[in-house]
């Protein structure tokens, strides 16, 4: 690595941590101001504000910018180096555009690698912490409400209960039933049935279980109880306040398997969750050469016309990026296609405008 290769990659790596500090920062005190309310009204203690909520909300929060902070990093040093005329002294020296895009290639994967690794493993149980002091200081208290609830578990396998205490984890008047087909193999009723921690099972009181066939109809009745597995859960009926935002890249793919098994509504935000933690990375890279290629001319009017085109591009960046998502989200458009047509648009953005730079 060159004398010039690590001197670009420490100012694109020192602008953008300070950018995302100052960003962090400023969001932190925001947000602190829109809930000490609810702190003092909640009796959250300092402990809990500091180290359950705003130690990792602090990350959360650099993550997420991520991409836009290296665009207008990288627009912001490199217009102050193209002002000064740094960056044509570099390209006048021998040194080609392509050669100069390097560094910030490197600078962008040395980021992108880290975030990647951040929102796979690390950001989802800091992200449980504060989800969990949302639900229990910000958030109203959670109670499900649903009744004549009708949920699908497996092929062909659909349960029924009329209503659901999720602070006992107890469903009332509880049915299920399986289907060859249109006809009906068995059903099972029961009065309540209740989640045991210990077992991770349903315990299934009072119950009867009809099974039918060809010149079959058998009742069975018990007036105790069975502990039983089924493909339901307690955190099936639990506040979904985020609650995607809190499972690893695996428990991501388990609990979008266990959404299409059942042929469950709400399946969206889980992918989208999921490919974006593939496709933010790769935003990162093209957003920083995009940054190089907008700011590496030398104008007259200093930097402020790049940095406002900056600006302008970044704006249109989480414009397209909220559409489409909150178009996927509606179930209107492939949740893949809804997270990578960002960097795609912006992708080909770049490569024209890559072949406008002089050389």
């Amino acid at each position: 690595m060159k004398t010039l290769d690590k001197y670009l990659i420490k100012k694109f790596l020192s602008t953008y941590v300070f950018s995302v500090l100052v960003i962090v920062l400023i969001v932190m005190v925001i947000d602190y101001g829109d809930h000490n309310d609810d702190f003092v009204q909640n009796n959250a203690s300092n402990i809990e504000v500091l180290l359950d909520y705003y130690l990792n909300l602090a990350p959360y929060w650099a993550n997420y910018i991520s991409p836009l902070m290296i665009f207008i990093s990288t627009v912001f040093f490199t217009a102050k180096m193209a002002a000064h005329t740094e960056i044509i002294s570099i390209l006048t020296s021998g040194i080609s555009f392509r050669r100069l895009m390097v560094p910030y290639i490197l600078g962008a994967a040395i980021v992108a690698v880290f975030s990647f690794l951040m929102m796979g493993w690390v950001l989802p149980k800091a992200n449980a912490k504060r989800i969990a002091f949302e639900n229990k200081y910000i958030q109203e208290s959670f109670f499900f409400s649903d009744r004549d609830f009708h949920m699908t578990v497996a092929p062909d396998t659909y349960v029924y209960f009329s209503s659901y205490n999720n602070q006992s984890k107890t469903a009332f008047d509880f049915t299920i039933e399986k289907f060859e087909g249109n006809e009906l193999l068995e059903k099972l009723s029961a009065r309540r049935i209740t989640w045991i921690d210990t077992l991770e099972k349903w315990r299934i009181y009072d119950y009867q279980i009809r099974d039918l066939g060809i010149m079959k109809d058998d009742i069975t009745v018990n007036r105790q109880y069975v502990d039983s597995t089924i493909n339901m859960f307690p955190t099936d009926f639990e506040s979904n306040h985020s609650i995607h935002e809190t499972f690893t890249i695996s428990q991501l793919n388990k609990q979008i398997k266990l959404l299409e098994s059942r042929g469950s509504e709400g399946i969206e935000p889980f992918k989208i969750e999921l490919y974006q933690r593939f496709a933010t990375p790769f935003a990162v890279i093209i957003l920083s050469v995009m940054g190089l290629i907008v700011s590496a001319r030398k104008r007259r009017g200093g930097v402020g016309l790049q940095i406002a085109i900056g600006f302008v591009l970044a704006f249109i960046y989480i414009l397209f990026y909220i559409m489409s998502k909150g178009i996927a989200e509606s179930g209107n458009m492939d949740p893949l296609l809804a997270v990578w047509l960002p960097n795609i648009v912006f992708g080909f953005i770049a490569t024209f405008m890559y072949f406008t730079v002089p050389r």
